[in-house]
């Protein structure tokens, strides 16, 4: 155990975290996203909501000050506009831990899938609600 770190933050994904870059970029998916088969390293959050692991790597992890749009999830099909539960929900965490909030942009469905196929890592949660899924651009800590 270590102080300061939430606890469902495991090792592998902690390890993922630190090793990421500036501008790398990590995926929240939902227990329908296709973690597994889109090709970055999966990091399985099985039985644990997007919402909490949201709020654990932001406190953690910076968002990109250098680019307009940080903090991407996936449009509705059919419904471009409409804001499902989670990703209202995912706002509220972000303003509220986040060291830099930032409005949370979309993209359609299969440009979401392209983005995240090239993403650091991709951490499959247990999350059921639909469009539970958030692509996360890490920013830098100022010395």
């Amino acid at each position: 155990m270590l102080r300061n770190i939430p606890s469902i933050l495991s090792p592998n994904l902690l390890h993922a975290l630190r090793a990421m870059g500036h501008g790398d970029e990590i995926v929240i998916g939902d227990a329908n996203f296709p973690a597994e088969s889109i090709g970055p390293t999966c990091i399985r959050l099985d039985g644990i909501s997007a919402s909490d692991v949201l709020r654990a790597v932001l406190t953690v992890m910076p968002l990109d000050t250098f680019v307009d749009e940080p903090a991407l999830t996936m449009q509705v099909v059919g419904d471009p506009e409409s804001i499902p539960e989670a990703v209202a929900d995912f706002q509220t965490i972000i303003d509220a831990t986040a060291d830099n909030p930032a409005k949370i942009a979309t993209l359609e469905r299969f440009a979401f899938y392209e983005r995240a196929a090239k993403a650091y890592a991709v951490i499959q949660t247990g999350e059921s609600r639909l469009y539970s899924n958030i692509i996360l651009k890490k920013g830098v800590i100022a010395p």
